[in-house]
């Protein structure tokens, strides 16, 4: 569990709960949602890793329905726009979410309907070759591991999700991503720089699939 200098009480409703297997990796400071995910899931250590938001406004109806959709796909996506998901969520984010997919389908290639829900499974060999290459720190992470699991060929599917959303993004948060998104989109289409990245791995004479994962990269 990530807690990315989180102002509730997050850090210690974890650290009272009756598990001892949960690790807690936390930032004093916010680092941004790119940045937490990469450290929390450089921890993984399974061949199957969770990414679910603590704030709960993503409850997936069943997570089992993600283990077992995993034996024929690499990463399994909750949608908002999935026939059966359950959606409660602003008119204006709404919107802002159909424009900002649109907008990344176009710049970016990735054929999914919704790259921003909280909740994802992911074979940990597909994420140890995806992570070292990636760049955002803050809230388009999502778009760019996927838009880099589509240009390794990854398997991706998307599953319906009950999902209550109550805010609303800031004109700050908006620009933030529309920027980090013409970010991805610059580094894939013109100055090639995933492509490299998986060029000099693949120099290294380790399969791609299987790299290791980096012991203190945050």
């Amino acid at each position: 569990m990530v807690d990315d200098g989180s102002q509730d009480r997050t850090w210690a409703a974890v650290e009272n709960m009756d598990e001892r297997n949960i690790q807690i990796i936390g930032h004093p400071r916010n680092q941004g949602k790119g940045y937490a995910l990469r450290r929390g899931l450089y921890q993984a250590t399974g061949e199957i890793a969770f990414m679910i938001d603590s704030d709960m406004e993503v409850w997936p109806r069943d997570l089992k329905a993600f283990f077992t959709a995993l034996e024929s796909a690499d990463i399994i996506i909750g949608s908002k726009r999935h026939p059966l998901s359950t959606v409660r969520t602003p008119t204006m984010r709404k919107f802002l979410s159909l424009g900002f997919n649109i907008l990344e389908r176009l710049l970016t290639g990735v054929k999914v309907s919704d790259t921003q829900v909280g909740v994802k499974a992911a074979r940990s060999r597909a994420l140890y070759a995806i992570l070292p290459t990636l760049a955002v720190k803050r809230y388009a992470f999502d778009a760019e591991l996927l838009a880099v699991a589509t240009l390794l060929g990854f398997r991706i599917k998307e599953l319906p999700v009950n999902i209550d959303l109550k805010a609303s993004f800031s004109g700050k948060e908006v620009a933030r991503m529309l920027l980090d998104l013409l970010g991805i989109a610059y580094r894939l289409r013109i100055k090639k720089w995933y492509q490299r990245n998986f060029i000099r791995m693949k120099s290294t004479n380790k399969p791609l699939l299987t790299l290791e994962r980096p012991a203190n990269r945050p």
